[in-house]
């Protein structure tokens, strides 16, 4: 199955980061399910130097741009404005 690594980056105004708190328990639902589906392989907060949370990294692996599509219009960090910009690329784990 195609993989894909996905970088999000949050919004950056004032209201960002409480957005962000209050949509967490939402995308790391989502992200179980995915776990559990086999869709995700790995994710995590990206931080800035002072160490908050300023965007997202995931791996994930999927049949096709329309499995993605699907995934992307229930993710509550988009649903909810955390993620201002996202961008997809495909990728391969390396096989160690």
């Amino acid at each position: 199955m195609p993989q894909f690594l996905i970088t999000a980056l949050d919004y950056t105004d004032a209201q960002a980061l409480e957005r962000r708190m209050a949509a967490r328990p939402f995308h790391l639902e989502l992200a179980k399910k995915m776990k559990a589906s086999g869709n995700l392989i790995l994710g995590g907060a990206m931080l800035s130097p002072e160490e908050k949370m300023i965007g997202s990294t995931l791996v994930v692996e999927f049949e096709g741009e329309e499995a993605i599509q699907q995934w992307l219009a229930e993710e509550p960090y988009l649903l909810q404005k955390v993620w201002e910009k996202v961008d997809i690329k495909p990728f391969k784990v390396a096989a160690l």
